[in-house]
């Protein structure tokens, strides 16, 4: 039997955060077959985890594709184990971006994540006619293609409209809109879009923190630093650049659990 749950992550209650399915798999499952349900369930990341011989496998799709890395679906999945008694300490998972830890202390779960180089670059074809025209104060590009755009403040970031179908078109991953934070409370703040993956706009994304981490903590100067994401559903984020690697944390809601009959 696949046991199945929701989970929103980055959440300390249901409906907000970024909801996450996790199949716990009871065999090995073919691609094709991940792929259909992750399409069906329509999430913006369904996670697999499986038992293998060296200990865990962790798999992400989104509706369209499989990434080599997820944030919010690897700390749903964390939280699942622990919950449903599959485990007690710290957890490892075998996936494409190496293996992955996370541990708990209470409610918040932290995951350690490798750290994204990032490079400055000129703006690709059509990029920022596809974000409405914003002007960056700069523009980095990441080693997993991915975009790390600064804007000027936090209004900026609320306020920009990308268009999605502009947007899918341009040659890269995901986009993150980032800028210092307006509220004391929080470092900085950020948004991500990556619509060529089957996601418009993720409502929190660990994984762009291993980029908006070592960028804001270069920035602030500072190692350890407070996040907030606005999007709609928007969430909250612990963050700490621990030498090659990024410490990424939160907490985490499960919805509903049920069993595919497929």
């Amino acid at each position: 039997m696949v046991l199945l749950h929701l989970v929103d992550a980055f959440a300390d209650r249901p409906f907000t955060g970024n909801p996450a399915a996790v199949c716990l798999l009871d065999a090995p499952r073919p691609d094709d077959w991940m792929q259909q349900l992750a399409c069906e369930l329509g999430y913006s990341e369904t996670a697999y985890v499986s038992r293998i011989e060296s200990g865990l496998s962790l798999r992400w799709f989104t509706p369209v594709i499989e990434v080599p890395l997820c944030g919010h679906a690897t700390l749903a999945s964390a939280h699942v184990l622990w919950s449903v008694g599959r485990a007690q300490g710290p957890i490892s998972f075998e996936t494409k971006s190496g293996v992955l830890t996370c541990e708990r202390s209470g409610k918040l779960i932290t995951m350690d994540l490798p750290i994204a180089e990032l490079t400055e670059v000129q703006p690709p074809v059509g990029l920022m006619s596809a974000l409405g025209g914003a002007r960056p104060v700069s523009l980095q590009r990441t080693n997993n293609e991915q975009l790390l755009v600064e804007l000027d403040d936090e209004e900026s970031v609320r306020r920009i409209a990308p268009d999605f179908r502009a947007l899918a078109q341009v040659s890269v991953r995901g986009v993150m809109v980032t800028a210092r934070a307006k509220n004391p409370e929080f470092d900085f703040v950020s948004r991500y879009f990556a619509p060529a993956a089957g996601i418009d706009e993720d409502p929190v994304t660990g994984s762009a923190h291993c980029a908006l981490t070592p960028f804001w903590a270069g920035r602030l100067g500072k190692q350890t630093l407070r996040a907030q994401q606005l999007s709609k559903r928007g969430g909250t984020l612990e963050v700490a650049l621990a030498g090659e690697r990024v410490r990424v944390g939160g907490r985490a809601v499960t919805v509903f659990t049920g069993a595919l009959t497929v």
